[in-house]
């Protein structure tokens, strides 16, 4: 067994170490941004492949200090064998962070990084691995903080949110860890509708209908990170992938529903939906907040609602959270109602009280997911019914 890092967007860590243990892995340690887990690589190949929440996974390799260029260097070169990934004439690259260390520039490091791996090849091939920073065969990972130095080697790729099914988002697109992770904070057991009145792209309502499906959210994609090392087996990961397709559903017992008042976006949704597979469970709808009544019976309200910071003028959406708040109050009582807000000034309009929070980030900006328990009406009796 070894150590991964399973990084995700802060604020989701939770979400993460809850997904994690569902699908089985003991005693995850959450930290800041993701989680620590013991697991070997055929776990990694599930997590990529199956996580819904994380962003990468990554393999931790080296941990040392170094004040100086030549300290750095040497600590590379000695105590961490970089040749056994890739081949002599494959390419890597470099992502470098660096805060509060002697060596500042995050430039240079990755450079002294770059110079160590690949004076290693030349010792031992007596050729080196090209820079790509386009289409890297793999991608190395070097973090500084107050002068000690992490370095990680990537498994995944391209990041795990970028599903592969969404070629049109709207104006401000959630992204797809972020919108399942949101699902998951609910509690939704896979077993009611979904809605969405501000859909926009469809992104909740994709993710939750590849839930129900139990479709991997990595299915879509056509290469992983770890693929590309020399130690990768295409055995074990078969075996993985064979498990993984045999617990897909066809159909589920309910449908999702998405609102929006912009034709333009819910075309694109239907397109993502249809990219997805899961065009067929959910109806897209063109209308107004004000005007829309419940779809369906009974279900669960998830949605991401514009906040004012790309979208809209301040004043115009506090007329949408308005109606917004109107139309939960008086046509979807009884319901359960998640809202991800990013502007706590639109949420006072709603003139609704949450009864739950949760803090998250939707990219740099601070967000709170609100549950609102739109309470039904009491019947109340007539004197002749009441006993006495």
């Amino acid at each position: 067994m070894s150590q991964f890092f399973v990084s995700t967007s802060k604020g989701l860590e939770d979400a993460l170490t809850n997904e994690l243990m569902d699908m089985g892995f003991m005693h995850p340690r959450k930290t800041n941004a993701g989680v620590y887990l013991d697991c070997n690589w055929e776990d990694v190949y599930k997590i990529n492949l199956n996580s819904r929440i994380a962003s990468r996974v990554l393999k931790p390799v080296l941990d040392f200090i170094a004040y100086q260029p030549d300290e750095f260097y040497n600590q590379v070169f000695k105590n961490h064998d970089f040749t056994k990934y890739i081949k002599p004439n494959e390419s890597f690259m470099i992502d470098a962070s660096v805060t509060d260390c002697k060596m500042s520039d995050q430039r240079f490091v990755a450079l002294k990084l770059k110079d160590a791996i690949c004076d290693q090849f030349r010792e031992k091939y007596d050729v080196r691995p090209d820079i790509n920073k386009d289409f890297p065969t793999v991608k190395f990972y070097v973090k500084g903080y107050k002068n000690k130095f992490s370095i990680a080697i990537d498994t995944t790729g391209e990041s795990l949110f970028l599903r592969g099914y969404r070629n049109n988002a709207g104006a401000a697109p959630l992204k797809e860890n972020l919108a399942a992770a949101i699902i998951s904070m609910t509690g939704w057991k896979k077993d009611i509708p979904i809605v969405d009145l501000t859909c926009g792209s469809g992104t909740i309502l994709i993710e939750a209908a590849l839930m129900a499906l139990n479709v991997a959210p990595g299915a879509f994609r056509k290469k992983f990170g770890f693929e590309n090392f020399i130690s990768f087996n295409r055995e074990k990961w078969s075996k993985v992938v064979d498990e993984t397709v045999s617990q897909e559903k066809e159909e589920v017992p309910f449908k999702f529903y998405g609102y929006d008042s912009d034709r333009t976006v819910l075309k694109k949704a239907k397109e993502n939906a249809e990219r997805a597979g899961v065009d067929h469970l959910i109806e897209f709808r063109c209308e107004d907040l004000s005007t829309i009544q419940p779809p369906c019976e009974k279900g669960i309200v998830i949605m991401n609602p514009p906040y004012g910071v790309r979208l809209g003028d301040l004043d115009n959406l506090r007329d949408v959270y308005r109606d917004l708040g109107f139309t939960l109050k008086n046509r979807f009582k009884g319901w359960d109602c998640y809202i991800l807000s990013g502007n706590k000034e639109l949420t006072y309009d709603l003139k609704l009280k949450s009864n739950q929070k949760f803090f998250l980030y939707n990219g740099p900006l601070e967000c709170r997911l609100l549950k609102y328990s739109i309470k039904e009406e009491k019947e109340i009796k007539k004197p002749s019914e009441v006993s006495v």
